[in-house]
């Protein structure tokens, strides 16, 4: 019997392809928070007591293995001026592109990250939550990907437009991206995270063809990865990962989130000991789901990824819903400390 672990331990040997003493478990709640607090999405995210508060009962209440910093994507593009859009139960958008036409790229600027309030209300909870942590539990920090933020810097039509049609400035746009994504990354480990979610939807097969990735956006997020000073986790937020795995190990991310369709057997036979897996119950099913159901999918999932290691229980989103019930994360904790205990015993699937 393996004796217990702290969720830093038992990250790092799920890291490491090891056998923890049971499947570490990352329920990534960021506007989550503000339900659990009773307030708006809005006032949950202008002060940084609220969300450092939130973390430390969520990960008490729910038994997560980290600690998660992420505010809401569109705080990136306040760096550049631009406005947040929040909205009751649901994560904050982006207003107004802050590219507003493609020559507006000649004039952009690398921001200074350390001059964006929301920036700093981010960076000022990692220190707090990595002070309270002592090391013992991971904190998750999250950064967009240099190819995957134009989309809401300037509309995702207008942006595949560009790459299709004006290489100088897709390349300018990445250079200037690219130095903002290091930076915030960066920062985010220097104030106390363990690691980063890099967030990259635009670079599953699902959204873009394959080639034209590996041509444009590939080569921007290998160089990226490499300059962020800590392990990182390639997300596609819900796409799948199946079909660039082979580019998404040699990118050198050391982990992937895994869409809600990824075929998770024949990504555990592609990833193991070369990445960990990190996935894939599906947030927006799960806003309808029952504890018996979420327990079956606990089940389902650790007995097609867990074995051997290299894998993290998750969403396949990378934010778990307003609309999830609390009883669903509840009975996700308990069917990890049910059914994820190494070693993994042969379950069968249940239907």
């Amino acid at each position: 019997m393996i004796t217990a672990m702290t969720p830093m331990e038992r990250v790092l040997s799920s890291l490491s392809h090891r056998e923890p003493d049971r499947v570490p478990l990352f329920l990534l709640l960021s506007l989550y928070g503000a339900r659990e607090s009773g307030m708006s999405v809005e006032e949950y995210f202008s002060k940084a007591d609220n969300v450092i508060k939130a973390q430390l009962q969520m990960q008490a209440k729910y038994g997560t293995d980290c600690y998660y910093t992420f505010f809401y994507a569109a705080l990136e593009t306040e760096a550049w001026g631009g406005k947040t859009l929040f909205v009751p139960e649901g994560p904050p958008n982006s207003g107004t592109p802050v590219i507003q036409k493609v020559s507006d790229i000649d004039s952009l600027w690398v921001p200074n990250i350390y001059e964006v309030p929301g920036i700093q209300r981010v960076l000022e909870v990692t220190r707090e939550l990595a002070s309270r942590a002592q090391g013992e539990i991971p904190l998750i920090g999250v950064v967009m990907s240099p190819f995957s933020l134009p989309v809401m810097q300037m509309g995702f039509e207008q942006y595949i437009n560009l790459i299709y049609h004006d290489k100088i400035r897709l390349k300018k746009l990445m250079e200037i991206n690219q130095q903002f994504c290091l930076d915030w990354a960066n920062a985010q480990l220097k104030a106390g995270a363990t690691a980063i979610c890099y967030f990259n939807p635009l670079c599953s097969t699902d959204i873009i063809d394959r080639d034209l990735y590996l041509s444009t956006g590939y080569p921007v997020d290998s160089k990226t990865i490499a300059g962020i000073k800590a392990p990182v986790t390639a997300h596609m937020a819900s796409g799948r990962a199946l079909p660039i795995i082979d580019e998404i190990i040699n990118s050198g991310a050391g982990a992937v989130g895994v869409g809600g369709s990824d075929n998770l057997t024949d990504l555990k036979k592609a990833s193991r000991g070369k990445i960990l897996l990190v996935g894939n119950l599906n947030g927006i099913e799960m806003t309808g789901w029952d504890s018996s159901t979420a327990d079956k999918m606990v089940r389902n999932v650790i007995e097609k990824a867990a074995p051997g290691g290299g894998f993290i229980l998750s969403d396949s989103h990378g934010e778990i819903p307003w609309q999830v019930p609390e009883d669903v994360l509840l009975a996700i904790s308990h069917g990890v400390q049910k059914w994820g205990r190494y070693p993994i015993s042969g379950m069968g699937e249940i239907v």
